[in-house]
């Protein structure tokens, strides 16, 4: 019996910056349908680690496959959803809420133009739907701008979610955003894997998306130190009423992920 390949599979990448190795030979599997969180302190290499995967940094070494395909081959980017750390949803233009979470179907619909490309009012449903799974539907019609931080996060996830991807992956998707966008993007994220989907979430601590999580990766220094069940936080982060607001130790200090 033949095993699927991997959703994501990238083996042995090393990245620099200046010269100045980040990731030292770094091997990442995440299968189909799995919720993996890479975890770590500030500057261990974690995003690094996915936008290397997402092609969006150039490895120095090491090779990465995207649903089977070599990375330099990969073309159906229409099946992964991107959501990069805090932005200004609004980008500076007036756009509304709705607006921006409707041009998460641009990709799609440019891969289906010359085919049976969706109808107008199956772009309606999905963005509608996009806007119910993050809470957002009363604001559909407000000017980005007019949102909180963490509502305008919640608007990056469901412009994600508008284009129907196969893989979700999301830079600190709920760093220093309020609780309640925090329960809303877990609530959205326990849907989008009950229908298939597959995540790799870049994260400080897992909050309310703890439960969804299937592994965890934990990176220190550009190499994983971990990779299995979600480690205990401890200290400060063990409270359930800890926000992250403020910079992490690294991985070996007291009170980060369990460590004495």
């Amino acid at each position: 019996m033949t095993l699927p390949e991997p959703v994501v599979a990238a083996d042995k990448i090393v990245v620099a910056y200046g010269g100045r190795p980040v990731l030292h030979g770094v091997t990442l599997r995440v299968t189909a349908g799995e919720v993996v969180a890479i975890l770590g302190a500030n500057g261990s290499g974690k995003s690094t680690l996915i936008k290397a995967a997402l092609g969006l940094l150039a490895p120095r070494g090491g090779e990465v496959r995207l649903f089977g395909t070599s990375l330099r081959r990969f073309r159906d980017w229409q099946r992964i959803g991107y959501v990069p750390q805090r932005l200004d949803a609004g980008g500076g233009v007036p756009a509304t809420v709705r607006e921006v979470v409707a041009s998460g179907r641009l990709a799609r619909r440019g891969f289906l133009r010359g085919f049976l490309g969706p109808s107008r009012s199956a772009e309606r449903e999905a963005v509608a739907a996009a806007l119910a799974d993050v809470g957002l539907t009363d604001r559909a019609s407000d000017p980005v701008g007019t949102l909180s931080g963490g509502q305008q996060q919640r608007v990056l996830i469901a412009r994600a979610l508008a284009g129907a991807p196969d893989l979700l992956v999301l830079d600190e998707p709920t760093a220093g955003v309020d609780a309640a966008s925090q329960e809303a993007f877990a609530a959205a994220l326990k849907r989008f894997v009950s229908d298939g989907g597959t995540v790799l979430l870049v994260a400080h601590e897992l909050g309310p998306i703890a439960p969804l999580v299937s592994r965890a990766v934990v990176v220190h220094h550009g190499e994983i130190v971990h990779d299995g069940a979600p480690p205990e936080p401890a200290g400060l982060h063990a409270d359930p009423d800890h926000d992250h607001v403020h910079p992490h130790a690294p991985y070996d200090q007291p009170g980060i992920w369990g460590n004495p």
